[in-house]
């Protein structure tokens, strides 16, 4: 993930996961939980691959933060 443009492309896929099947899945499905989540692992740092630097932000940096918070308890 390069581009805001793969940004928006990804949240597009992730929105739709959540309409479709993809909401049974989802730890935190609702807006309120998914936020908490979110700045939950946006403050723990927890992101793949490990290594990665967390604190240059980048695209990808911001898609893991997302998709990690889709399940993150």
């Amino acid at each position: 993930m390069r581009t805001r443009d793969d940004f928006a492309t990804f949240l597009d896929e992730v929105s739709a996961d959540l309409r479709g099947s993809g909401a049974a899945e989802w730890e935190n499905g609702t807006l309120e939980r998914f936020l908490d989540a979110f700045a939950a692992v946006a403050g723990a740092c927890t992101v793949d691959p490990p290594g990665q630097v967390q604190e240059r932000p980048s695209w990808a940096l911001f898609a893991e933060l997302v998709r990690a918070a889709t399940y993150y308890e």
